[in-house]
């Protein structure tokens, strides 16, 4: 999962949370602020009484009764003023039942102390607790609407915000790791953030690199003069090799020796060429500017290995389209790739087996070119390093150097080309080469 999917889905489910507590205390916190409300209203109904009395004087509300009690029409709210000399001074609110003309009633109601004319009296403010409830529901439907818009909003900003912090490491990602061919050539700019982990996961990608350039440089430099040196040596004993052989004074067995150490040198002229070739590509010493016709191409191979079909008796399949092209590349080079491939498939095929060469266009590239033969396959634990520098698998015979498909995996590398290869033991192999 990518990290920007984690962090929305975290952000996500940290809000739900939210939302899920928010509602389990909503019923609760809405009371509470209703209960808060009432006794406010109760306290401002208590200082118009008293303000009243202190303007007015009690007999305003006693109207020459001994006590005083008035109420809504619906019994919601009532006020009453009774004499209590013995009464304390302090006000208190609490829930507590009235019988206002036989009906009980749960009231919210503040009880208040005053003295006047010499006189204490007992002042009480009361709201039915119905009156409350009443507000609850839409108060929290009201609250709960809020929260939900609010936390879709924060969704929404967290989300765009998200991803245009993690901007720069899908930058650094698309431009250091997929995007980033090896051999690694002239590394790209900085990528421009103010978050300086990005910017040290940056450098240090960028340094790594360099590192890794350095690294293969030096090892290609070694490959190509050591080879370059190689076969000068070579040549010298090859050439005094075969001044010997035409001597007639040198004996048949002198002579026996001799031609196996040519056939040496003649292998180890073969291994020098081929790091050479690889170490040519690898130094972009060859040109990608030629068309060629995968068809004609496949037919050039197979001219060069007619004796070899021929000699193990292999049915030979070839399902080309005529008009079939590729641009940019090198025609040596590809030529190079298909006679090693189609090589192998000879080499390695059972006698009376068959060899399958096609090609077709894909969406992803001009086309894809398959080959398929019936030989004897390659383990399974032996595909992840068959492109290996002298990695011999266990069915290569003694003449195979192991370079064959490293030249191979070179020039497919060289022309971004996409190589697959997949095997059954006994059964046959196939590669599949998809030109970009």
């Amino acid at each position: 999962m990518k990290l920007i999917a984690k962090l929305t889905l975290f952000n996500t489910v940290s809000k739900l949370a939210i939302v899920l507590l928010f509602v389990s205390l909503l019923p609760l916190l809405v009371n509470e602020i209703l209960s808060q409300y009432t006794n406010h209203y109760l306290r401002q109904q208590k200082e118009k009484v008293l303000a009243e009395v202190q303007q007015k004087g009690i007999d305003y509300y006693l109207q020459g009764q001994e006590s005083y009690g008035s109420y809504t029409m619906l019994k919601e709210e009532y006020i009453s003023l009774e004499p209590d000399a013995n009464a304390t001074y302090r006000d208190t609110i609490e829930t507590s039942p009235r019988v206002i003309e036989d009906d009980t009633l749960s009231y919210r109601v503040l009880r208040h102390v005053f003295e006047t004319s010499n006189k204490k009296y007992v002042l009480e403010v009361g709201r039915t607790t119905g009156t409350i409830g009443r507000y609850s529901q839409p108060l929290q439907r009201l609250a709960l609407s809020v929260l939900t818009g609010l936390i879709f909003l924060t969704l929404l900003i967290d989300l765009v915000y998200t991803r245009i912090i993690l901007k720069p490491l899908n930058t650094i990602i698309s431009r250091r790791i997929l995007n980033a061919r090896f051999p690694f050539k002239d590394a790209a700019p900085p990528v421009k953030t103010t978050t300086s982990d990005f910017v040290y996961l940056d450098r240090c990608l960028v340094d790594l690199m360099k590192k890794i350039k350095d690294a293969f440089d030096k090892e290609r430099e070694f490959t190509s003069n050591a080879s370059h040196e190689l076969m000068t040596p070579i040549s010298i004993l090859q050439n005094k090799f075969e001044n010997l052989m035409v001597h007639g004074d040198v004996s048949e067995e002198i002579q026996e020796k001799i031609l196996a150490m040519m056939n040496t040198l003649n292998r180890l002229k073969k291994i020098v060429r081929s790091l050479l070739l690889i170490s040519r590509i690898e130094n972009d010493q060859y040109a990608k500017t030629e068309t060629i016709n995968i068809y004609r191409m496949i037919g050039e191979v197979m001219d060069e290995l007619s004796d070899r079909v021929e000699a193990k008796n292999l049915k030979l399949t070839i399902d080309i389209p005529l008009n079939m092209e590729v641009r940019g590349v090198n025609h040596d080079l590809i030529f190079q790739l298909f006679y090693n491939l189609i090589n192998n498939a000879i080499r390695y095929n059972k006698e009376n087996g068959s060899i399958s060469i096609m090609a077709k266009k894909t969406q992803q590239g001009p086309c894809i070119v398959t080959v398929e033969d019936t030989g004897i396959g390659i383990q399974r634990e032996e595909l992840d390093t068959i492109f290996n520098r002298f990695k011999k698998s266990r069915r290569s015979s003694e003449d195979g150097y192991g370079l064959g498909l490293s030249i191979v995996k070179s020039i497919a590398d060289y022309h971004s080309l996409d190589i697959q290869v997949s095997s059954v033991q006994e059964e046959g192999t196939t590669f599949i080469v998809g030109f970009p």
